[in-house]
């Protein structure tokens, strides 16, 4: 009488042996299941590679920060940007001084311009800042210094360049101590800033020139308002409490009541964190619906494929059946044959997946982030889309006749 492993081992032989005689369907049968676990590792990694990247150039904004834009109307309920600066200076100096939750502020005017450095020229952003800039932003200077408030009180005509104008005026040689002009006017480099990569707009960072922001105002543009104001809390906690400070003592100094609409807007890191991290959630779904699609699609193949198998092996059941095997018998083979063709087009399929991910991120440049979460799930979803679909062939296959089975032609 032959045991639980005998049985086992033999609808094993048995499985395999049926998969194997029709190589092209089996893989054909597999290759929905391919393609849809493929689909899924690769857009969780695209998905996993985005978020990641987004929240590193997030965190490249700065500490704690937040930004305070001027100009701000309602108009049909929605607010808006006007265009018009109602920000100075002096607004900046007092959010320092009066709101203890605050630790750094920058006024900021920002132009752009063709730069000159001998018989080289680029055209990049100018931003007039203070000396708190670089705090804020969590910005170091690479080469030489940043410019000090002595500068900044005087407008000195001094400035620090961030890694892409560096490369791109001075290509050998250290450019502090060298003279560049912005707008015909001369300034001396003092220093070059690390390398930040690039902002959630695929905008480079690094092209950028730094210079006082009474410089920027008084010998570049000639304006008597800021374009904004950019702040760093003392602490990622405080931000919030610092936005609430802000805005007292904002509607203070411009004569808003506090029910009044101001005229300025604010946006903090943590606000784009999360209009970030919801977009990336929406994308992610998107992606992953798309994956599973597909391996719906892999599983009516199999089961299609199974429904078949059981009607070409219809009098191999009987004779099976004829000589002492059970219903749950037939039902465990058919069941181990769909089981397997999914688990194995399972692993090429996370194969596939890992390698459409390299290539991806070798060839278009695209973050990719390959995790095991999605490795173990995506194996786990291919077994359980071979049980599922197919478990109804088995099922046919263990409830047939098996005197109607022996005389199938």
């Amino acid at each position: 009488m032959k045991t639980s492993a005998q049985r086992l081992w033999n609808i094993t032989v048995v499985g395999l042996k049926a998969i194997s005689r029709n190589k092209l369907r089996s893989f054909l049968t597999m290759l929905g299941i391919v393609i849809g676990v493929g689909c899924v590792i690769a857009v969780v990694a695209i998905g996993n590679g985005a978020s990641s990247s987004i929240q590193n150039t997030i965190s490249s904004l700065g500490t704690n920060y937040i930004m305070i834009f001027p100009g701000a109307a309602t108009s049909s309920g929605a607010r808006m940007f006007t265009g018009n600066s109602t920000l100075t200076a002096e607004d900046a100096d007092g959010i320092k001084a009066e709101c203890p939750a605050v630790a750094y502020v920058s006024p900021t005017v920002r132009t752009a311009a063709q730069v000159v450095a001998g018989e080289l020229n680029w055209g990049t952003s100018i931003q007039g800042v203070s000396t708190d800039y670089p705090l804020i932003r969590s910005w170091n200077v690479r080469q030489g210094d940043f410019f000090t408030d002595q500068d900044v009180k005087s407008a000195a005509k001094v400035c620090v360049l961030g890694q892409t104008v560096a490369e791109n005026l001075f290509t050998s040689g250290d450019p502090t101590g060298q003279i560049i002009r912005i707008k015909n006017v001369p300034f001396k480099v003092d220093g070059v800033l690390d390398k930040k990569g690039g902002n959630m707009m695929g905008q480079d960072q690094d092209d950028v020139i730094l210079v006082p922001y009474t410089t920027a105002m008084k010998r570049l543009t000639g304006k008597t308002k800021i374009d904004m104001v950019q702040v760093s809390a003392v602490a990622a906690d405080k931000v919030q409490e610092a936005q609430n400070e802000i805005d007292a003592y904002l509607r203070q100094r411009h004569r808003i009541s506090p029910t009044g609409d101001p005229d300025f807007m604010m946006r903090s890191q943590e606000e784009i964190a999360q209009a970030s991290e919801a977009q990336m959630k929406t994308l992610s779904m998107l992606l992953v619906i798309i994956g599973a699609v597909s391996l719906f699609v892999g599983g009516i193949g199999i089961m299609n494929i199974m429904l078949v198998s059981v009607t070409e092996r219809t009098r191999e059941i009987g004779i099976r059946m004829a000589i002492g095997a059970k219903g749950r018998h037939v039902l465990m083979q058919f069941l181990f044959e769909a089981v397997t063709l999914s688990i194995v087009g399972g692993i090429i399929g996370i194969c596939t997946g890992v390698l459409a991910s390299s290539l991806i991120a070798r060839f278009a440049g695209w973050p990719v982030q390959v995790s095991t979460g999605s490795i173990v799930l995506s194996f786990g979803v291919a077994g359980a889309v071979g049980i599922c679909f197919g478990f109804f062939p088995a099922m046919k296959a263990s409830h047939l006749d098996p005197i109607d089975a022996l005389r199938y032609e």
